[in-house]
Order: C-alpha cells, then sequence, then structure tokens
C-alpha cells in the first residue's frame, strides 16, 4: 500500500466510528466535537490522499478504485446516520444508495474490459454537493444536541435537505455521464479515461 492508499484506508477506519458516536445517546454534549473533528478528518483525507499520490508519483488502478470507494462508505455512513434520526429524508437517500451501487457496478464492469475508471469532473461535483449537505446537516445536529433550539435545528435541517436535494440531482446527472463513458469504452473513449 502507498501512503495515498493508507490516507484512503483511514477513511475505512473513520466511517464506522462515526455512526457509532453518532448513535450514542443525543444528550451526550461531547459527541459534537468528537462527531466533527471524524467529519473534518474524513473530508481533509478526501482531499490530500490524490494529491500525495500525484505528487510521489503513485497513482494506480487500485487507487483509482480504492479512493472513490472509501468516499462512498464514508457519506453513506454519515447520511444513514441522518436518515435514522430524520434529518435527511430516506427517499434521496435511496437515490444516492443507487448511484453509487450503479457507480461501482459500472467500475467492475470497466476492469473486466482492462480500463480503470477513476473520478470524473462530475463526480467530484457531487462530492463536494455531498460533503456539503453533510456539513450542513452535521451543524443541524449539533444544533439540536448543544440546545440551540428547533427554530434553529428546523432552518438548518431545511438547508441540508435542499442542498442534499441538489447534491442528487448532481450525482443522476454525474451517473448518466458515467454510463456514457461506459458505452463508448472499447472504442475511442477508451483513449479519454
Amino acid at each position: 500500500m502507498t501512503l495515498a492508499d493508507k490516507i484512503t484506508a483511514l477513511r475505512l477506519l473513520l466511517a464506522p466510528l462515526f455512526f457509532i458516536v453518532y448513535l450514542l445517546p443525543g444528550e451526550a454534549r461531547w459527541t459534537v466535537p468528537v462527531l466533527w473533528a471524524l467529519f473534518i478528518v474524513s473530508e481533509i483525507t478526501d482531499l490530500i490522499d490524490g494529491r500525495v499520490a500525484r505528487n510521489r508519483k503513485e497513482v494506480s488502478d487500485f487507487g483509482k478504485l480504492f479512493d472513490p470507494f472509501a468516499d462512498v462508505l464514508v457519506r453513506i455512513t454519515y447520511f444513514l446516520c441522518f436518515v435514522i434520526t430524520g434529518v435527511l429524508p430516506v427517499v434521496l437517500f435511496l437515490l444516492v444508495l443507487y448511484r453509487e451501487f450503479g457507480i461501482q457496478f459500472l467500475r467492475v464492469l470497466m476492469m473486466k474490459k482492462g480500463v480503470a475508471m477513476g473520478a470524473r469532473k462530475g463526480g467530484k461535483i457531487k462530492a463536494v454537493a455531498y460533503m456539503l449537505a453533510g456539513l450542513v446537516a452535521l451543524l443541524a445536529v449539533s444544533a439540536r444536541r448543544l440546545g440551540f433550539g428547533e427554530l434553529v435545528f428546523s432552518v438548518l435541517q431545511k438547508g441540508a435537505l435542499i442542498i442534499f436535494l441538489i447534491s442528487v440531482i448532481i450525482s443522476l446527472v454525474s451517473f448518466a455521464d458515467y454510463l456514457s463513458v461506459y458505452r463508448k469504452s472499447g472504442t475511442e473513449g477508451e483513449k479519454n479515461l
């Protein structure tokens, strides 16, 4: 494993920790800074692992698949937490889940063709939108756990919902892009991957 892969692997450890801490009783105010630390470290490692791989010239087919897998695992984990506590709707979560499984399936099909399909521009925009939705949802949860009142929670929750809806739309558009790349693979599209 390269250094970049180890940084990516850290996210695989942080995701279940976030889940466990999140589901502890809401009265435990100490969970708020811990959740923020886990969230921030997860997002920062997502930003730096690719840079580390490029700077050290350690970009690999494994890393192209491992990084998006870790990203999805982390974000699905915190979205699931927000769905469990009613901050985000299950319908939108299912659309995200179906999209992410669809992308993973396309990546496997591409591997069978000998092509490692890494993240594309639309996928990166989707990742930023997911991060923003998670950030605002975590703000809402934090406000509730710290006793800022239901009005503050409600405003933040509505903001998270709007951003989450936008991120779902972006994710579906990006899925169409990945599907297009898959369809072109084996022809001239393979050269562009």
